[in-house]
């Protein structure tokens, strides 16, 4: 296979952006880049933080329009526009990052005659309706039984996605959709070693409430305070989280917002990290597969980490990383000051975690797992 059609429709998920979804878009590209496969990208928005090795790839980008109703029927007419585009530039196989509106990767495969992979990272319908507006429910699950049912390949990041799919779609599929977690790149992030004096705790994300940083900076708080904490990411919770910060007196550092090319540097000289995130109501908004804990693991950082959804699957409790009960900032605090004193335990977590991030989930790893069986 000599070129591939990279294709997303959603808006909200620019190909060149700081987000985790962004990370996963490029993460892809590049194994598959690895692989000498010529990839085009076909996207609703480009992006601005363009890192310098994906700086030629070809992108072709055509805006959703309007809002609410008139946004969704303009995302299912830009899906067909991008399709068209594929189909007149060729291509060996496409890959779709799945999308609320779009059956591109159906059009191309019935098109192209070639093979398609269908991505699903979350299940869309559901958190549209939940925490957006969603005006035509009908239209989406269709477009999404016609996507699975037209590709080879529906991989799901997690398990309760993957149900989440079969639940909505024809039974004959069933055996075509596989679940593989997220992963890391291996080569961009690297262990280092433990910069002098205080260990230095990391978390890395967007400031959001289901991300559970309220309950770091407590635990920082209530901790034995022989430890500080390095907060690597920006987002809506950033205000109130600065005010609580310095409300407890922890002893926190907010770098803002900062482009994935720059996360290694930080996470470098760090001694831990953490993935405190909450607890839920409902078991089912536990589904996704976190990129933070895996890029952690490639830091060999041992991760303190709740016990929450996909995360027991990741973590190794004791050997990779503890953990612990979510949104209870005195067992975080008890476990990170555990490891804080303890700088033979971090050494044999650290090595263990590098060890599973370049064994079982490197982006390479994870590309292998979802071509299996559809490509050579």
């Amino acid at each position: 296979m000599k070129r591939l059609a990279y294709l997303c429709i959603d808006p909200g998920v620019p190909v060149f952006g700081t987000k985790g979804a962004s990370v996963h878009v490029q993460e892809i590209i590049r194994s598959w880049r690895n692989r000498g496969v010529d990839v085009k990208v076909y996207c609703t928005r480009a992006g601005t933080v363009v890192p310098t090795d994906l700086e030629d790839l070809p992108v072709v980008v055509v805006p959703v329009a309007g809002k609410d109703a008139e946004r969704e029927a303009s995302q299912a007419s830009v899906a067909t526009e991008l399709a068209q585009r594929v189909i007149e530039d060729g291509a060996d196989a496409v890959y779709e990052r799945y999308s609320l509106f779009s059956d591109a990767l159906a059009r191309v495969t019935a098109g192209l005659r070639v093979p398609g992979f269908l991505e699903v990272n979350a299940p869309l319908i559901d958190e549209q309706r939940t925490h957006r507006t969603l005006h035509d429910e009908a239209a989406a699950g269709r477009t999404l039984r016609i996507q699975v049912a037209a590709a080879a390949r529906t991989v799901c990041v997690s398990d309760p996605v993957a149900g989440w799919v079969r639940e909505r779609v024809d039974g004959r599929h069933h055996d075509r959709i596989r679940t593989v977690a997220n992963g890391v790149n291996v080569r961009r992030i690297r262990p280092s070693a433990e910069a002098p004096g205080k260990p230095v705790v990391a978390f890395v994300g967007t400031l959001k409430p289901w991300h559970g940083v309220e309950t770091l900076i407590e635990a920082q708080a209530s901790g034995s305070r022989e430890w500080s904490l390095r907060i690597v990411g920006d987002g809506p919770q950033g205000p109130r989280l600065r005010a609580l910060a310095a409300e407890v007196e922890a002893e926190v550092e907010f770098t803002g917002s900062v482009p994935p090319e720059s996360v290694p540097a930080l996470l470098a000289g760090c001694s831990i990290a953490a993935a405190p995130y909450p607890d839920t109501t409902d078991a089912g908004d536990q589904y996704f597969s976190p990129l933070k804990i895996y890029e952690y693991c490639a830091a060999g950082l041992p991760v303190v980490a709740s016990r929450v959804g996909q995360v027991p699957h990741i973590i190794d409790d004791g050997v990779t990383g503890l953990l612990v009960e979510p949104s209870d900032p005195f067992a975080l605090a008890e476990a990170i000051d555990g490891l804080a004193a303890a700088p033979l335990a971090r050494a044999a977590m650290s090595a263990a975690a590098r060890r599973a991030a370049t064994q079982r989930h490197s982006w390479d790893t994870v590309l292998n797992r979802i071509t299996e069986e559809v490509l050579p």
